[in-house]
């Protein structure tokens, strides 16, 4: 991404590796979803510097309907928050 650290709200760096929880679609409601961080990337398509994550889900999510697919993802960092660390980001 940067020379800067990506953070959290909580000053929680977000790295590849760590596990996040973010809000996601499902229909026309919103709920948290669990997922680990593969790459952190930037966009900048609108001429500001926003900055993305890679992430790949990992099932886990708020809501009684079952996630369909497991595929990689590209969401917004703005309202992500690290929960954990997976065994190879330590």
């Amino acid at each position: 991404m940067g020379r800067d650290r990506l953070t959290d709200f909580t000053g929680a760096e977000i790295r590849p590796g760590v596990v996040v929880a973010y809000p996601s679609r499902r229909g026309n409601r919103v709920r948290n979803s669990e997922a680990v961080v593969l790459e952190t990337l930037t966009d900048r398509r609108t001429g500001r510097v926003v900055p993305m994550l890679k992430v790949r889900p990992t099932g886990r999510d708020s809501g009684f309907v079952a996630r369909k697919t497991l595929k990689v993802q590209t969401v917004s960092a703005e309202h992500v928050v690290v929960i954990g660390e997976t065994e190879e980001s330590q």
